[in-house]
């Protein structure tokens, strides 16, 4: 096993064609199917599945290519070092759930780097996807909540992935609604008086449950609701539709803008908590930017 196999092998599964493969990598498409095959021989299993469509990863594939890119990003950050190269950059990536806070701090973190020097990315998605991209060393960090309610089912997904919780920060319910909703002057706000509004939450796909939901108290059964798949359509529907979500109450206004408003929500029947924190991979040590970043966060978040 080599390097370079390693590096062929993590450019295929990006580009799910050996054909596109071999153009990225700028070798014969012979020359990499040999490298693949010997590969596959020297470790006993097979990466990939051929298709009429190109290729797909195998299940032994996808827990290969995650320790994979790991041990090549490391590589990468040591090539970077120490080498004179000067054409190579280091990735730093945040996949998170909808938190204008963690791009909050993903912006004051990139303000302190060379963006020329760095491949940065962030990534607001799907609980599971969070979970995934750092499962499989797409993000360096994560950012997701637990809950009692799912703390079993997202727990079990973190095993799977090998992956860490850091608790960052634990929070009461809120409900999040713009300034001009009916609601929105209240000290606190209730479940019978929402039920005459839409709740709005965040579309978690065919792997999504009620477990994965980016909302606390998504078990609870409400009348009227609307999914949304970004944070500019859901805040466009609290205007339209005088819609509301239940989050965090941590709002960056800088980014979200001040026209709305969080207020305390009262649930007796509930006192569900939040714990806002962030993944990684088991033992894994944080890069200079991940370091910067979980300040940032900290910072923030222990200054509202």
């Amino acid at each position: 096993m080599t390097l370079q196999q390693l590096h062929y092998a993590i450019t295929i599964s990006e580009t799910k064609s050996m054909n596109k493969a071999s153009e990225k990598l700028f070798v014969s498409q012979p020359t990499l199917t040999k490298a693949i095959k010997e590969l596959e021989q020297s470790i006993g299993i097979s990466i990939f599945h051929r298709t009429g469509k190109g290729v797909e990863v195998t299940n032994d594939g996808e827990e290969f290519l995650a320790h994979a890119r790991q041990i090549y990003q490391q590589y990468e950050l040591l090539e970077q070092k120490y080498s004179s190269k000067e054409n190579i950059k280091i990735k730093f990536g945040v996949s998170t759930q909808h938190y204008s806070f963690a791009v909050k701090a993903f912006v004051e973190t990139v303000k302190c780097f060379d963006i020329a020097q760095y491949e940065f990315a962030i990534r607001e998605t799907k609980t599971y996807e969070v979970i995934e991209d750092v499962g499989i060393s797409r993000s360096e960090i994560g950012i997701i909540f637990i809950s009692d309610f799912n703390k079993q089912v997202v727990g079990k997904l973190l095993d799977e992935f090998a992956l860490a919780f850091h608790s960052l920060v634990e929070c009461n319910a809120y409900v999040y609604l713009w300034k001009g909703h009916p609601l929105a002057k209240n000290d606190i706000i209730t479940l019978e008086e929402l039920k005459n509004y839409p709740c709005l939450s965040f579309e978690q796909g065919i792997k999504g449950s009620a477990y994965l939901a980016e909302e606390i108290l998504s078990e609870k059964e409400y009348p009227r609701t609307i999914k949304a798949s970004d944070r500019a359509t859901m805040l466009n529907l609290m205007v339209g539709l005088n819609g509301y979500t239940l989050c965090s109450g941590i709002i960056c206004e800088e980014l979200n803008g001040s026209d709305y408003v969080a207020v305390p929500f009262e649930d007796t029947a509930s006192s569900e908590i939040m714990n806002i924190g962030y993944i990684t991979k088991k033992n894994n040590i944080l890069s200079e930017v991940g370091r910067l970043y979980i300040e940032e966060l900290k910072k923030y978040l222990f200054n509202q």
